[in-house]
C-alpha cells in the first residue's frame, strides 16, 4: 500500500455535525475498500484564495491514509457525487519524499 494525502474543502455553511458526517463518510469509503487511515486533521474554517461555486470560505480537512487503487477509484467517485465537497486533492506522498 502507498501513503496518500487527501485535502478536502467542504462547504462553509455546514454545522459541526454535518461536517463530521462528511468526514466519516469519506473515511468509511477508504476503510471499506481496503484502505488504512493514518491521521485525520480538521484544519478549520478558512478564506479561499478565489471563489469556488460562489463561496469565499470553506472547511479544510486533511486525511493521511494508506490506499490501494480500488479505494482511490471509489473515493474519487464518491467525492464527485457529493455537493458538499467544493474541492479535493489527492497526492501520493512517496513521490514527493
Amino acid at each position: 500500500m502507498r501513503t496518500y494525502e487527501l485535502v478536502l474543502i467542504i462547504q462553509p455553511d455546514l454545522d459541526e455535525e454535518g461536517l463530521n458526517a462528511i468526514v466519516e463518510r469519506v473515511q468509511g469509503v477508504l476503510t471499506d475498500n481496503g484502505g488504512e487511515l493514518v491521521k485525520t486533521e480538521h484544519m478549520g474554517h478558512r478564506k479561499l484564495a478565489y471563489p469556488i461555486r460562489k463561496r469565499t470560505e470553506g472547511h479544510y480537512v486533511l486525511i493521511h491514509a494508506q490506499l490501494e487503487r480500488p479505494a482511490i477509484l471509489e473515493l474519487e467517485r464518491q467525492i464527485k457525487l457529493s455537493e458538499d465537497v467544493l474541492r479535493h486533492l489527492l497526492v501520493r506522498l512517496d513521490e514527493i519524499a
